[in-house]
C-alpha cells in the first residue's frame, strides 16, 4: 500500500510539473514575440519645408469708430409736436429734426422784444436830453442800464425758445427714431443717433516695442467679419502721444474711406500695418508644428538607413510670425526637407512612417474658412 501511495504521488508530481514547464515556455515565447514584434508605420501626411516671401507688417485687433457720432437728446423740457425726420434718413449739418411746443416761450419772447424796443427808446430820448443838459448823468445811467438789461433778457429768451427745436449738428446718417409725436420729453431724453459714416475710423492698439514702427501715412489693410472676402484700405493719421501703463499699448488711429458705409462703428476689425519691406522666411504648416512647454519641435521625414522605408526624426525649432496657415521657421529646418503634418501625437523619435494616400487639406496664406 506504501508503494502504491509513493508511485500516486509522484505520478501527481510529474503531471504538475510538466503543466508549469509548459505554460513557461509559452510565456516565454509570447513575450520574445510581443518584444520583437515589428510596429507597424504610422500613417502620416506631409509638407515639404517651402521658401516664401511675406510682407512685413504688424498685426493687431482694433474697433470702428465714426469721426462724428453722437445721440441727439433735448435739451429742454416739452411736448413733441412735429418730427421732421424718419429712421435711416441722411441729413445735413442745421437741419431741424424735431419741435418742442414753444407757445408759452414765444409769448414771452414777444414780450421781452415789446419791452426791449421801449428801452431802446428810452435810452435814446435820455440820451438826446443829456446832450441838452436836461437830465442828469445817473438818469442817463439809468435808462442805458434798462436798455441793456431787457437785451440780455430777450437774448436768454430767445436761447431757450430755440432750444425748443433739435437740429442735426452736422451731416450724418440718422439711426432710430426714439420718440413720438405727443410724447412729453425731459431734459436730456434721447431722440434719435446720427452718424458720419464717412469718412470712419479704425483704433487700434500696438505695443509699445513697436512705436518706433509706426508713423503718419503709413497704408494699413482692415478686415471685417461682415466682408470677410473685401480688405479695406486706410492711412495711418494718429497715434496716441502717451503710453497706457496698464497695458503698455499706444493706440493708433487709421482713417478709411466708406462711401458705400459698409463700415458701420462698433465693427470689430483685424487691422495689418504694412511696414513697407518683405521677409524671405523658410514655412511649413502650422499643423505641423508640436508646441511642448520644453520647446516647439517638428518630425522630420527620412528614409532609413538600413533599407528601404520611411521613418521620422524629432527636431526642435524656433518658430517666427505666422501668416494664414503658415508658420515661419527661424532656425532648425532647411528647403526641401519634409515635415510629418499629421498623426503627431503618434510619433515619437525614429517611428515608422508611410506617407498617407489621403489627400491632405491644402494650408493657404489667406484662408477662408467656410463657416455656415
Amino acid at each position: 500500500m506504501n508503494l502504491r501511495l509513493i508511485m500516486l504521488l509522484g505520478a501527481v508530481l510529474l503531471v504538475f510539473v510538466a503543466v508549469f514547464g509548459l505554460q513557461k515556455l509559452q510565456s516565454e515565447g509570447l513575450n520574445d514575440f510581443l518584444d520583437n514584434m515589428p510596429i507597424p508605420a504610422v500613417s502620416v501626411s506631409v509638407a515639404e519645408v517651402e521658401p516664401m516671401n511675406w510682407a512685413n507688417y504688424l498685426a493687431a485687433v482694433g474697433s470702428a469708430r465714426a469721426v462724428n457720432g453722437t445721440q441727439l437728446t433735448t435739451q429742454s423740457a416739452g411736448l413733441v409736436t412735429e418730427i421732421r425726420f424718419n429712421s435711416g434718413d441722411q441729413v445735413k449739418k442745421g437741419q431741424i429734426l424735431l419741435l418742442l411746443d414753444d407757445d408759452t416761450d414765444r409769448s414771452e419772447l414777444q414780450a421781452l422784444v415789446a419791452a426791449a424796443e421801449l428801452a431802446r427808446a428810452d435810452h435814446e430820448r435820455i440820451s438826446r436830453l443829456f446832450d441838452q443838459g436836461s437830465v442828469s448823468k445817473a438818469d442817463l445811467d439809468r435808462a442805458k442800464a434798462q436798455a441793456d438789461q431787457t437785451r440780455g433778457q430777450l437774448a436768454s429768451q430767445q436761447s431757450r425758445v430755440s432750444l425748443k427745436t433739435v437740429r442735426a449738428p452736422f451731416d450724418g446718417t440718422l439711426g432710430i427714431r426714439l420718440v413720438n409725436v405727443g410724447e412729453y420729453l425731459a431734459p436730456g431724453t434721447a431722440v434719435v443717433s446720427v452718424q458720419q459714416l464717412d469718412p470712419i475710423y479704425v483704433d487700434f492698439n500696438l505695443p509699445e516695442q513697436q512705436l518706433s514702427q509706426v508713423h503718419l501715412g503709413q497704408t494699413i489693410e482692415a478686415g471685417f467679419d461682415a466682408w470677410p472676402d473685401q480688405q479695406f484700405e486706410g492711412t495711418v493719421t494718429a497715434i496716441e502721444p502717451a503710453i497706457d501703463r496698464g497695458t503698455r499699448n499706444f493706440r493708433v488711429q487709421a482713417t478709411l474711406r466708406n462711401g458705400d458705409q459698409r463700415i458701420r462703428p462698433g465693427m470689430f476689425s483685424r487691422v495689418a500695418l504694412d511696414l513697407g519691406s518683405a521677409d524671405d522666411v523658410l514655412a511649413v504648416p502650422q499643423t505641423a508644428i508640436s508646441y511642448n512647454p520644453y520647446g516647439n519641435a517638428v518630425f522630420v521625414v527620412v528614409e532609413k538607413e538600413e533599407g528601404e522605408g520611411l521613418i521620422v526624426k524629432r527636431r526642435f525649432v524656433r518658430t517666427g510670425r505666422t501668416v494664414g496657415d503658415f508658420v515661419a521657421v527661424v532656425e532648425g529646418l532647411s528647403a526641401g526637407e519634409r515635415v510629418a503634418t499629421s498623426g503627431l501625437l503618434r510619433l515619437s523619435n525614429d517611428s515608422a512612417v508611410e506617407i498617407s494616400d489621403e489627400l491632405p487639406l491644402e494650408p493657404s496664406l489667406a484662408p477662408t474658412p467656410n463657416n455656415s
